[in-house]
């Protein structure tokens, strides 16, 4: 917590509010995170763990420990670094990174960034082209994998965004614009590393120039009838791991396994679009027990330590994810913050393994887990 601290007072508040809020009243944002604390690990001892190892396979890559970058939107307003910097942090602890489509940079600056494995995350879009044309660029760029969000139909209703101006487009008022000229180290950054962040993606469908007709468009393209068999198209021309991320429901995981996608993600966009359903942790153990054996089981929000990331693999899961673990980090410090967040917490796995009694990913599976 102490990174989002710095971030909170390095970044004007529409930014970091950006990062740290999410829908209505917030309490699935919160319950996220709590939820684990209904979940107790029984360590074993006198086990030899004199060597440990925190690697594990998801997404068909080697990783040195089972977390992954979330995707998260337009980093480089958070810091100049934006998701270069965040794609090299996670390179640099050894796990995977996944691109927003409304990032800042290219697909292909950030397949170029660094050596790590990368994921794309994509939407079905109106424009069906559009999606074609990032797969196409994936293809080309050598992404690992590519993740399908499923839960945006439309944009919950972020009300600390609301109050602030951070909306799609942003309309900030003279307070924020007053607030953003006193964090002068931000601003700083911000006019002396051009050009000016923008959804670089998906600028070049727009016509005009300014931000805010890139906003506008890409606000149009959430597709409000998307199915299953937009899903399984998206599939079809994808010839790499495919998984479906915004699953809740044992029901859904059972269609994304007849679909053919080769994974799942337990994930409520962080707390971000619907205010008062489940916190992943909750249902992730039903999930794993109905379709584990089919498809990967990923886990996505609330993870803040890494006794959360062993609780949910102890429930099944093959790895976690989470955005604002690393972004807190990025907007404090940039890469090497993004970094040092992430390396605490692959440290965390690491020290709570030995405390566990358990030597690999694998015996993380059959160790005990108390629900209170």
């Amino acid at each position: 917590m102490d990174f989002r601290k710095l971030a909170e007072k390095r970044l004007p508040a529409p930014m970091f509010h950006y990062i740290d809020g999410a829908a209505e009243d917030e309490w699935t944002y919160k319950q996220n995170t709590s939820a684990f604390e209904n979940y107790e690990l029984v360590p074993r001892f006198l086990v030899d763990v004199e060597n440990i190892d925190t690697s594990t396979t998801v997404l068909g890559q080697k990783i040195d420990w089972p977390f992954i970058c979330s995707p998260t939107g337009y980093n480089r307003l958070f810091h100049h670094d934006g998701e270069i910097g965040a794609a090299r942090a996670a390179d640099r602890t050894g796990t995977i990174f996944c691109l927003s489509t409304i990032s800042t940079t290219t697909i292909e600056d950030v397949a170029g960034a660094s050596d790590g494995p990368k994921v794309f995350q994509i939407y079905v879009l109106r424009d069906r082209g559009l999606s074609q044309e990032y797969i196409d660029r994936c293809k080309e760029a050598d992404y690992s994998a590519l993740c399908l969000t499923v839960d945006v139909p439309v944009n919950g209703r972020r009300e600390r965004d609301l109050r602030t101006g951070m909306t799609v487009p942003p309309r900030l008022g003279i307070g924020e614009y007053l607030d953003i000229a006193m964090h002068m180290g931000w601003t700083y950054n911000y006019l002396t590393h051009p050009p000016t962040p923008s959804m670089v993606n998906i600028e070049h469908r727009v016509e005009g120039t300014s931000d805010i007709s890139v906003m506008d468009f890409m606000n149009s393209q959430f597709d409000r009838t998307v199915t299953w068999k937009d899903a399984e198209w998206m599939i079809g021309q994808w010839d790499k791991p495919f998984a479906i991320k915004g699953i809740l429901s044992v029901e859904d995981a059972k269609k994304a396994v007849d679909v053919g996608a080769s994974a799942i993600m337990v994930s409520n966009h962080g707390g971000r679009q619907m205010d008062g359903c489940p916190a992943p942790i909750e249902v992730l153990g039903e999930i794993v027990e109905a379709v584990g054996d089919k498809i990967e089981v990923i886990m996505d929000g609330g993870v803040r330590r890494g006794t959360h990331i062993l609780k949910a693999l102890s429930m099944g899961a093959k790895a976690c994810m989470g955005g604002r673990a690393y972004l807190y980090g990025l907007a404090a410090g940039g890469e090497e913050g993004a970094y040092r967040s992430l390396n605490l917490l692959k440290e965390e796995v690491r020290n709570n393994m030995i405390l566990l009694g358990t030597n690999t990913i694998e015996d993380i599976a059959s160790s005990e887990l108390k629900k209170l």
